[in-house]
């Protein structure tokens, strides 16, 4: 059944207490996910109560859709003992989050309640869920790098404060391990973590093996796994920008995780075909196309004066496929992207940092020009190995026929040697600029000597 509809991508529930109930309708029919309601009106993104008298059963659900005089909900839990007739009630119109210092250290789900038996969290302020968008000439400029504490990246792909990055692989190259080194390593005042739409045991397992009890200290982890409704999902990525915007706008130099930006896009997909959004490029209605650049836009640099959230995106490029829509309109929101290659992963190359499909485009302004030269001379280095590999392991290639060629095979072990590193060793990006550095003006001074 096709309905006209209108739909909001960010609806989102709120853990505020509002004044008792003033409409009440009745449920009239279940379709898929959805439910229909009439005899009552809600604006998109309340919350309702869903109520069968005779089971006792009780179930909130969010409004997603309406045509005419019907509600369309989805529920934000297993709605089994849910029927036909089931009194339908507002319990919550408007879409707040509680945040403030006690929410550090804590692992919350996407309704803000504490997933880590400890006691409830009682926080001073609330924000809107929604965000308020920032004027363009009101932010400040990315001025400042950002040590991420990885060799490849603080060399090559220069990270700044506020900037947007993508972090772009197929599933199994280590982007869970890469995301573990960056959020140790890095020099942030507050880490905020969503975990959206991930396997259960990665929650726990990232916590305690790639945070640890030093960085949960300084964390907020959101975590909203697969298991969960759609719905909730989605509203775990909105608080999870949230908490991240409350801390920046308190000056606060925010390193903000999500894992991963592809699953966010597979719950609007979820919300919008099941409210008859009509599927586009593989399958994906157009609120998912609207919904990613306007949560990327949340974060960034705030106004001047402010703070700023330094945003890392994972996005999974499935089957390896890096024209995947969700990898290609990452692409086009973020400031840069750092791919990972499997080939990498494979040989046992970790991180796993393909330097030819990845970019910062904000490095040449955070740098100094030597930098920028030696790091682009490596690039172009490690790129023509790579063209030329299958031709020198065979013994095609005839040296002395290139000079640049020869000389990236002369230092290929080192280049190989750079971009590697252990998971639990940590490189500053002055080291990590020293160290390239020797590496080059090795190779500089190799080229420019007279030929005997």
């Amino acid at each position: 059944m096709e309905h006209k509809f209108k739909t909001v991508s960010d609806s989102i529930i709120s853990n505020v207490s509002l004044p008792a109930p003033s409409h009440i309708g009745s449920l009239v029919r279940v379709v898929g996910l959805t439910f229909e309601a009439k005899g009552i009106n809600a604006p998109l993104g309340a919350i309702c109560e869903i109520k069968n008298e005779n089971t006792m059963k009780v179930v909130q659900a969010e409004v997603v859709g309406f045509q005419n005089d019907t509600l369309y909900l989805m529920p934000f839990s297993e709605a089994t003992g849910i029927g036909p007739g089931s009194s339908v009630e507002i319990i919550s119109n408007d879409a707040r989050a509680e945040v403030g210092e006690n929410l550090l250290g804590r692992i919350i789900d996407a309704r803000g309640l504490p997933l880590d038996e400890k006691e409830p969290i009682q926080c001073e302020n609330s924000v809107s869920l929604k965000g308020t968008a920032i004027n363009p000439m009101d932010r400040d400029s990315i001025k400042d790098v950002l040590d991420v504490g990885v060799k490849a990246i603080n060399s090559f792909l220069t990270i700044g404060k506020g900037q947007r990055i993508g972090l772009i692989a197929g599933s199994g190259v280590g982007k869970s391990s890469l995301m573990g080194m960056i959020t140790r390593f890095t020099e942030a005042d507050i880490v905020v973590i969503g975990l959206i739409g991930e396997r259960g045991r990665e929650v726990q397992e990232f916590i305690k093996e790639s945070l640890g009890k030093e960085g949960l200290k300084k964390s907020v982890v959101i975590a909203a796994p697969a298991n969960i409704s759609p719905v909730l999902r989605m509203r775990a990525t909105f608080l999870t920008h949230s908490i991240a915007e409350y801390f920046r706008d308190q000056g606060k130099n925010v390193l903000m995780m999500l894992d991963s930006l592809t699953r966010v896009a597979h719950a609007q997909r979820e919300i919008g075909l099941a409210v008859g959004e009509p599927p586009t490029a593989k399958g994906y209605p157009p609120s998912v196309f609207s919904l990613l650049p306007n949560i990327i836009e949340r974060a960034g640099v705030g106004k001047q004066g402010k703070g700023a959230i330094t945003a890392i995106y994972t996005v999974l490029a499935e089957n390896d496929d890096n024209s995947d829509p969700i990898v290609d309109i990452a692409r086009a929101s973020l400031d840069g992207q750092v791919l990972l290659s499997r080939n990498l992963a494979d040989a046992a190359h970790y991180p796993a940092i393909d330097l030819n499909g990845s970019i910062s485009r904000v490095m040449q302004s955070l740098v100094d020009q030597k930098t920028n030269y030696l790091g682009g001379r490596f690039r172009r280095l490690w790129s023509l190995y790579q063209q030329n590999e299958d031709l020198i392991k065979v013994g095609a290639y005839k040296s002395g026929t290139n000079a640049e060629l020869d000389e990236a095979i002369r230092v290929r072990e080192k280049m190989v040697s750079f971009l590697r590193q252990d998971l639990n060793k940590r490189h500053s990006f002055q080291d990590s600029v020293k160290d390239m550095s020797k590496i080059m003006n090795e190779s500089e001074s190799v080229l420019k000597a007279p030929i005997n």
